[in-house]
């Protein structure tokens, strides 16, 4: 089963629950998902979806720091909750030590030396850790392997 058919079966069950939060979120998911698709004419696939619900997250943490700045805690407790159904969707994510070891690997196998070097590290970093590991994480760990 792939993930956006599970996201599916998700909803049916959040609407047999009458689960009005989660199933609000999950509709958001999906419609997303359809309108990445239907803009860019492609199907997504399990990596795409993880993407966008990383890019959902995103918002939402975004969202959280607005809302709790402007002291509208109603507004953050409400997207702090669709985060933690959109996290349900993300694979097993990588620690600090994995990132390090992974980032000094990609590191070395190109070759690269210095900051000069950051986007064309990032560039093989992203495709090979999207979806495992947090990119700011990854972002600092580049950093700090062409720094030293």
């Amino acid at each position: 089963m792939t993930l956006k058919e599970q996201i599916t079966e998700d909803m049916k069950t959040a609407m047999r629950a009458k689960d009005s939060e989660r199933l609000g979120t999950i509709r958001l998911l999906l419609a997303a998902c359809k309108q990445r698709e239907v803009d860019e004419r492609i199907v997504l696939d399990d990596a795409a979806v993880v993407g966008l619900v990383d890019k959902l997250i995103k918002q939402r943490k975004d969202s959280v720091a607005a809302y709790l700045q402007a002291q509208r805690q109603d507004l953050a407790d409400k997207e702090s909750a669709e985060i933690t159904v959109l996290e349900g969707y993300l694979p097993q994510r990588m620690g600090a030590d994995e990132i390090t070891q992974a980032v000094r690997a990609i590191v070395t196998e190109l070759g690269a030396t210095g900051p000069g070097d950051m986007g064309k590290v990032m560039g093989v970093v992203k495709t090979r850790l999207a979806g495992k590991a947090e990119m700011g994480l990854v972002s600092a760990a580049v950093k700090a392997a062409l720094a030293g």
